[in-house]
């Protein structure tokens, strides 16, 4: 079932951000959720649109089933380049990663693929700080939660934000990895390539192990910045990209604090037969968790 759904792209210090929305999908007085939702390597935000358009149809159909009486907040979804993509785009070579070819391998693979995962991750918290003023300039609207989901590379993203940022409430990490050096060490390994520099830089390893989200403690309550949040992992069981091996065991220990403690929920589903792809399936348990989670009252 399909919905009217509106697409405006403004400039926000600099990033370009494509937001859809349903103009008659509430009331201009019911608070709105936003949902970030980011691309893969050497792909781009426009690439995301028939999925983006996808999940505020998904919503747009639940909507329509609700009870008489029954509400639900609104959604909008909002995408943007990662560095060095799309319309940022300033090196493809840094994007690309290690091949066995002298002329097209990138030496920095690892080094740039953290760079960018990371930086986009900030870009998200960048923006959660200045668009509200672009979307609602006479405070129009009110947005009651900020969430994320990314595929791959925005995958990684994902899980930083949820790391970092304690305004994003939910988080949907999607063929994405939580553990950066049990995701890139052996992919370096199969190519031949030692754990140390110039591939491995001291200083990177040393950043990765202090601020990666497998580094900080997510065991029990204390200190843990995943508590009391909501998270969905969707991950493919015979993917060899980013494969499920590399972020089980986080994921298996990560508590967030379900039920009244605190809060949070956790959910895994690792797709069997599929590979490094945000599937049908995958679409619509997200859409399913964001409705269930951050929308239906």
């Amino acid at each position: 079932m399909s919905s009217t759904i509106a697409k405006q792209t403004l400039l926000v210090g600099g990033i370009l951000v494509n937001v859809f929305s349903q103009p008659d999908a509430a009331t201009p007085t019911d608070p709105v959720n936003i949902l970030f939702f980011l691309h893969g390597r050497t792909s781009s935000a426009d690439a995301l649109e028939p999925q983006a358009r996808a999940i505020l149809d998904g919503v747009h159909a639940r909507r329509k089933a609700l009870a008489p009486g029954a509400k639900a907040d609104d959604l909008i979804v909002v995408t943007f380049d990662h560095r060095n993509h799309g319309t940022r785009l300033v090196d493809e070579l840094a994007n690309w990663h290690w091949t066995d070819d002298p002329k097209t391998t990138n030496v920095r693979h690892a080094l740039d693929m953290y760079a960018i995962q990371s930086g986009t991750a900030r870009d998200v918290s960048y923006l959660i700080d200045f668009l509200p003023a672009y979307l609602f300039p006479n405070a129009e609207r009110t947005v009651a939660s900020w969430l994320v989901a990314g595929i791959s590379l925005g995958g990684h993203s994902t899980w930083i934000v949820l790391r970092d940022d304690p305004r994003v409430k939910l988080g949907i990490p999607i063929i994405g990895c939580p553990d950066y050096l049990k995701l890139i060490r052996p992919r370096a390994e199969a190519v031949g390539l030692a754990f140390g520099p110039p591939y491995f830089p001291a200083t990177l390893v040393e950043y990765v192990r202090a601020h990666d989200p497998a580094a900080a403690p997510h065991t029990a309550r204390e200190g843990n910045p995943f508590w009391g949040k909501r998270v969905l992992v969707l991950s493919g069981g015979a993917d060899e990209i980013v494969p499920w091996r590399a972020s089980e065991e986080f994921v298996g220990e990560l508590e967030v604090g379900e039920g009244r403690e605190g809060g949070g929920r956790k959910e895994v589903l690792v797709e069997e037969g599929t590979g490094h792809a945000f599937s049908e399936g995958m679409l619509e348990r997200a859409v399913e968790f964001l409705w269930r989670e951050a929308l239906v009252r």
